[in-house]
């Protein structure tokens, strides 16, 4: 891997980690179009810099983040679903990363469940709700939602989204938790992945991989603070039909590629 392509992918995880678009499946596409995709490397980097992308949550939102220790307690509770599930359905899951079938199906089935559920959304929107709003009981059924999640083209962020609208919340307030929810999630992803990468190895990460994983991190964050912010003022003004329409292409577009046989002739993660 190159400092560009590096860079290439940072970016494309920056602006996909947080909209509701799958970060993984585009990833995967972009991996895959570099020729990168069989690289062992890649993979442990790809979940590494979601470590950059949840700095940006925490500097953005700073003020609501460290706070006391029942909002601490709520994202604990949302979070033990993911890990529970994650390492019981481990084998799994690292299947389906290897399915690009499975992430255009997901895409499309998710893109159409936003457009039928465009008017719920738009009712919700009016609603004046905050961070205080979210029970334990509601922080525990929006991270069963974030297990649906862990197949790849559903995204993390439409599943928890979705999680906080069924329980009640406005967008806003939804797609906010949904970003803290993120930092615990994807920090516990990241530490494993490098954990395992380098006892693996019989050296561990070389200099280069390191600088690397650097560039990536700082790539992700700086990307992920501008995607952020420009998602939740769209959020709130146009809602979530667009984001189901980009779906459904995304996915239409991946399964011609899947039928035409392009991923055959590149090597998957």
């Amino acid at each position: 891997m190159s400092i560009l392509q590096a860079v290439i992918l940072a970016i494309i995880e920056g602006v996909t980690e947080f909209l509701p678009v799958s970060s993984t499946g585009h990833i995967m596409i972009g991996s895959a179009a570099m020729g990168i995709a069989s690289d062992p490397f890649v993979k442990v980097f790809t979940v590494a810099i979601q470590f950059g992308a949840i700095l940006s949550v925490v500097v953005l939102y700073w003020r609501r983040f460290f706070q006391s220790l029942d909002f601490y307690r709520k994202l604990l509770i949302g979070f033990l679903p993911a890990v529970f599930f994650g390492l019981l359905l481990k084998g799994l899951v690292d299947a389906l990363l290897e399915n690009m079938l499975v992430v255009a199906l997901a895409l499309i089935a998710g893109g159409l469940l936003f457009l039928l559920l465009d008017d719920y959304f738009a009712r919700n929107a009016s609603r004046e709700t905050s961070q205080a709003d979210i029970t334990p009981a509601k922080a525990l059924r929006i991270g069963m939602f974030q297990v649906i999640a862990m197949i790849p083209g559903v995204s993390r962020s439409a599943a928890t989204i979705l999680g906080g609208l069924t329980q009640g919340l406005s967008p806003t307030t939804a797609a906010e938790f949904s970003f803290f929810l993120a930092v615990p999630t994807m920090f516990a992803a990241t530490c494993k992945s490098i954990w395992d990468f380098a006892e693996a190895g019989p050296i561990g990460f070389s200099p280069e991989q390191w600088t690397l994983l650097a560039v990536g991190n700082a790539v992700a964050f700086l990307v992920a603070l501008i995607a952020i912010r420009g998602f939740i003022r769209f959020l709130t003004t146009h809602g979530f039909k667009v984001f189901g329409y980009y779906r459904i292409v995304a996915g239409a577009v991946i399964l011609i590629l899947y039928f035409a046989g392009w991923f055959d002739s590149v090597e998957m993660i």
